[in-house]
């Protein structure tokens, strides 16, 4: 996006009403480069060169992930969750990008018919969850009662309160049947959300990507702010916690995101030398990511 005329034409299509005029205006004045929050812990973002040459580390350590995932019978399950264009899909894409697709799953489950409405809630995630030696990536998951269906007004306040309550034990029955578990909420800046939604708008190959539902909640920053502070209140349990990954820069959560995997799995006794710590400023429990009143 050239700065000038090209921002002019693009933002009609991106309703702004209700964002702050500043956030509109630090999106304007960056074009198509990536906005880096004040709050984030890098003024800059990471360098090509060096991203796709640890990716490429990586991914060869993923390999090695799933062939002991598949030798021993594991069943690993990684649910994405996130605010609209935070990098869930795109951190997906990379851990997928050369896993054998016989064990290796995505998940992004559409609008539910009017069957699965009838249905138990959690009943259309259990039938794609995996089988032994299999993996399974939801791209947004039954966390959408949590979050974009109150929100959004698709739910009732009971049935939110009622799945904060069932999905604290769904989820302790699967870690007891011995699934390996993984949340990741990915964290990004109100300013690198909007850039992300407007690229989106403008690239004809990406157009698909921004849904009605996703235009109507950009003024709705703080009502999903409240109720993601509410899920993870109720949620965020020692057997299944959340793992917040700040997203503003995509290589290096991506990066963040696939070292946590690959040494809490521990497939080898040599993966904790060849794979490095993930970077504890981007990675992490809530907790010891959030400064104090960040609302992410």
């Amino acid at each position: 996006m050239v700065v000038g005329e090209a921002e002019e034409r693009l933002f009609p299509l991106v309703p702004t009403a209700g964002i702050p005029r500043s956030i509109v205006d630090r999106v304007k004045g960056a074009g198509r480069r990536e906005v880096i929050s004040d709050r984030y812990p890098y003024s800059t973002k990471m360098s090509r060169r060096a991203y796709e040459r640890e990716k490429a580390r990586l991914q060869i350590e993923l390999l090695k992930m799933q062939r002991w995932v598949t030798e021993t019978g594991q069943r690993v399950v990684m649910l994405f969750e996130g605010r609209d264009a935070a990098g869930k899909g795109g951190t997906i894409k990379r851990f997928m990008e050369h896993l054998n697709p016989r064990g290796a799953t995505l998940v992004a489950l559409s609008v539910p018919s009017d069957r699965e409405r009838g249905q138990w809630y959690f009943q259309r995630y259990v039938q794609n969850l995996p089988t032994k030696g299999e993996m399974v990536f939801f791209d947004r998951s039954w966390y959408n009662r949590a979050v974009v269906e109150p929100v959004m007004g698709f739910c009732t306040a009971a049935e939110t309160l009622r799945f904060l309550r069932d999905t604290v034990l769904f989820e302790e029955m699967l870690i007891n049947d011995g699934f390996r578990l993984f949340k990741f909420w990915f964290s990004v800046s109100r300013e690198e959300q909007l850039r992300r939604v407007l690229a989106r708008a403008d690239d004809a190959l990406k157009q698909w990507k921004v849904s009605d539902v996703d235009l109507r909640s950009l003024p709705l920053w703080n009502e999903f702010t409240e109720a993601k502070k509410t899920m993870f209140a109720a949620t965020d349990t020692k057997a299944t916690p959340w793992v917040v990954v700040k997203s503003d820069d995509k290589k290096r959560a991506r990066l963040a995101c696939m070292r946590y995997v690959l040494r809490s799995l521990e497939y080898d006794v040599g993966v904790h030398q060849r794979v490095p710590e993930p970077d504890p400023k981007l990675i992490g429990a809530a907790e010891n990511l959030y400064e104090k009143g960040e609302i992410w």
